[in-house]
């Protein structure tokens, strides 16, 4: 680990960046060149302290995990991601098509709707990354491992997912999930990391193996969906998606029709992401 280059490097980017470029408004006030620390340390998720030491070249090596979070953070290209894992005295992550890096261009899309339900999810509806409004309506999906990580895996495992969605749309979802998994198995074949999802819930999810004997497929998602939450209700949504090909990642919007009660709830569920983000800082 080079403590003196990457405190350099961490330093360097930060003060390139704008609050534009990451979604925040320039404050008349501002003086410092580029973000603040804190401002830095909130896009990273972590706290002031860890990424300050950081900077000052004071820091313990941090974690491949805590690196991909800055990379994102600090909105790095792909070789700026690879020269921070080796300044941190890690290998860089290999350049696989389907990685976990989501690109500075998706990164400025999502900053810029922070009061809207927005997250960005892997072919595997792995989430990586949400808007506050996401996270009030979903709560925090970018916190699970391992197979837990993918929504289709999560609906057929553990029952409390489902209380996002009306008990009357579950078997819909259901399928809509399995006929996702079953896409990005056939693209990517037993071997892969879906192949392995699949013969998981083989083996102990009845309801999924009913459904994945019908061999069901389907290439699009539905546009519209009804989304609940336990403090404003039952919303009329519309889904917007935005593919990165080369990525092999979404970025999903959700939005209600202006002048509705599915658009007044939004808006409140809004202020709830927000606050719930300021209590977490």
């Amino acid at each position: 680990m080079d403590r003196a280059q990457l405190a350099d490097f961490l330093r360097r980017r930060r003060e390139a960046l704008q609050p534009e470029d990451v979604g925040l408004r320039r404050g008349a006030r501002r003086r410092t060149s580029g973000l603040r620390r804190e401002e830095v340390a909130a896009l990273c998720d972590m706290s002031v302290d860890y990424y300050s030491r950081l900077e000052q070249s004071r820091g313990p090596q941090p974690s491949e995990q805590m690196l991909a979070a800055m990379a994102r953070g600090l909105r790095l290209s792909l070789d700026e991601r690879d020269h921070l894992f080796r300044l941190a005295g890690h290998t860089a992550p290999a350049r696989a098509l389907r990685s976990d890096h989501i690109s500075p261009g998706v990164m400025r899309v999502l900053d810029r709707l922070s009061d809207t339900p927005a997250q960005v999810m892997t072919e595997l509806g792995e989430t990586l990354a949400q808007t506050p409004a996401a996270r009030a309506l979903f709560g925090d999906e970018t916190r699970y491992e391992g197979f837990m990580r993918s929504i289709g895996y999560r609906w057929f495992m553990d029952p409390s997912v489902r209380d996002v969605y009306p008990t009357e749309d579950h078997a819909m979802h259901s399928r809509a999930f399995t006929a996702d998994i079953r896409t990005v198995y056939a693209k990517h074949g037993p071997q892969s990391r879906a192949g392995a999802i699949v013969e998981a819930l083989l083996a102990e999810s009845p309801e999924f193996a009913s459904i994945w004997t019908e061999h069901e497929v389907r290439t699009t998602h539905a546009r519209e969906k009804r989304v609940q939450h336990p403090e404003v209700g039952v919303m009329d949504l519309q889904c917007q998606f935005l593919v990165d090909p080369e990525q092999g990642q979404t970025l999903l919007v959700l939005t209600a029709t202006p002048g509705t009660g599915s658009h007044d709830m939004l808006q409140l569920l809004s202020v709830i992401g927000t606050q719930a983000l300021e209590a977490d800082r």
